[in-house]
């Protein structure tokens, strides 16, 4: 169930939820544990960087990637460049072009030997069971399902019967190869997220580690595989025959024929990060990275041995030390009652805090929206000051580091946060209840004064060509300043909506859903 969804199915169950009692989910019985292979300093990956790593030992060569076809690239090119292992492990994996191409990718990582473990939080995985399926039979891959639904072909349906259980998400994404370079972010598996689609693109930030953290998030990975929410594909979906898995992967190894696909991989081999990548010319920043991360055990623990598995107050000791500034991107931002007053707290002790957001118009959940406008006035009255993306932000790459621009049709999807030009937060984890307290989540904590001015720098110079600020006027009402122009133009309500939808904001802030937000 997309998570736009999410609001509406969780007040239409939660009370007929309590009331019918929840199937049983197969036995663990007979699943083998497994960990990640130790780094071998003769692969391929490894020696691309293996001078710069021992000049740096305790350090993290770290790039960021912000361009939705170059982040796509590198996914592709660690795949195909694995010789041992790969770790993947994703919320979302879409059934269409970038998705299949990755796919195919794995299943020819496979054909070389390659040991492939796939992590899918269930929930994200529409349609895709034979080809998982498929996969799965291959003789190097295991594939497994996080906090599975038993019903396969009609999923919500898991809602009415086990809605405490299946409201815990595995929002993770990371893809490691040869326990040698990763990539974690916010990026799922889609054509949105890579700039392929004909519509909405998301503006989304991802990065490429190298180094000692590399080793802790295939640790964390395995924490999850081994995890009892990690369900065996093969317990949960019937094998494909023999006659299916050929049909599946003709149709994978045909994908290149396809026009729209061929017009996207021409795309692609014009990227420069593919050209660095393989002539070994790529250049990393070497700095302290610390990954921040939910346990596994976040998703079936109740009361006290809950609080001990979230990250939430780590990343808040992070935020909490900012002395300057604090600008954060955040395309769900709900802080609640207790966020907007930690916010206006350190706004009141002098700290400039600037939070990038979705405008109404941009948004792809209406309810969230509803959760973060109740919070705006109170936020700016404090001297927070607050960005709303626009639908339309100017035509671009998505780079929300450089210039915090979107593409054309954008709506944002970007985590990160930068502190007093020093440090700064990539990650999955969004500002809003349902990351602090339903799904797992995971990012880096990077000791970069590059990245954190990067991420200033957005603000101080990009913002005006692709946002609307929020100010409260003379009357203490809300107006939205375009400055796109050159002038300022002042809008008095949400722009580009219309009254109806406007209108439901207005009625969901009044209801008591800000918690499944």
């Amino acid at each position: 169930m997309p998570r736009k969804w999410w609001w509406l199915g969780g007040v239409i169950v939660l009370m007929v939820a309590m009331f019918i009692a929840a199937p049983e989910l197969p036995p663990l019985t007979g699943r083998m544990a497994s960990q990640a292979m130790a780094p071998d300093p003769t692969t391929a990956i490894t020696r691309t960087y293996a001078a710069a790593a021992a000049r740096h030992p305790t350090l993290t060569g770290i790039h960021s990637l912000s361009d939705g076809r170059s982040a796509f690239a590198a996914r592709m090119l660690l795949i195909e460049s694995a010789q041992r292992s790969l770790d993947v492990q994703y919320y979302i994996w879409h059934d269409d072009v970038s998705g299949h191409l990755l796919f195919d990718a794995l299943r020819r990582a496979d054909s070389r030997g390659v040991r492939v473990r796939l992590l899918l939080d269930d929930n994200g995985i529409a349609g895709l069971d034979p080809v998982l399926a498929a996969l799965d039979a291959l003789p190097n891959t295991e594939v497994r399902l996080y906090n599975p639904f038993q019903q396969r072909r009609f999923k919500v349906l898991g809602y009415l019967t086990d809605f405490r259980r299946l409201n815990r998400r595995m929002h993770n994404k990371s893809l490691t190869a040869d326990n040698a370079a990763t990539i974690i972010g916010g990026r799922n598996i889609g054509d949105e997220y890579f700039d392929a689609a004909e519509g909405v693109n998301f503006a989304d930030l991802d990065m490429m580690a190298v180094g000692s953290v590399v080793t802790e998030v295939s640790s964390l990975f395995d924490r999850y595989w081994n995890s009892e929410s990690s369900y065996p594909l093969s317990k949960l979906v019937r094998t494909a025959p023999e006659s299916a898995q050929q049909q599946i992967f003709r149709k994978l190894g045909a994908l290149g024929g396809e026009p729209e696909i061929r017009k996207y991989a021409a795309a692609l081999k014009t990227s420069q990060i593919i050209a660095n990548l393989r002539s070994g010319n790529f250049s990393f920043e070497w700095v302290p990275v610390k990954l921040l991360a939910d346990a596994p055990e976040k998703t079936l623990a109740q009361g006290d041995d809950r609080t001990r598995t979230l990250m939430l107050p780590r990343l808040g000791n992070a935020i909490g030390k900012a002395e300057n500034r604090l600008d954060l991107v955040s395309p769900y931002f709900v802080p609640m009652t207790e966020g907007t007053e930690a916010f206006a707290g350190m706004a009141r002790k002098g700290v400039s805090i600037r939070v990038l957001t979705n405008s109404l118009s941009a948004t792809d959940v209406s309810a969230v929206h509803a959760g973060y406008a109740k919070r705006r006035k109170a936020l700016l009255a404090a001297g927070v000051r607050l960005f709303e993306l626009k639908p339309d932000a100017a035509q671009g790459s998505g780079d929300v580091t450089s210039r915090g621009l979107g593409s054309s049709s954008a709506s944002l999807h970007a985590k990160t946060f930068a502190i007093d030009g020093r440090r700064a937060f990539v990650g999955s984890f969004n500002f809003d209840p349902r990351s602090a307290e339903f799904n797992t989540e995971m990012g880096f904590v990077v000791e970069s004064p590059k990245l954190a001015r990067a991420i200033h720098d957005a603000f101080d110079s990009g913002l005006h060509k692709g946002s609307y600020e929020v100010r409260l006027d003379a009357a203490g009402n809300l107006e939205w300043i375009d400055r796109s122009s050159g002038t300022e133009v002042a809008w008095h309500e949400e722009p580009e909506t219309g009254l109806l939808k406007r209108g439901l904001v207005t009625v969901l802030s009044w209801l008591p859903i800000d918690i499944m937000l």
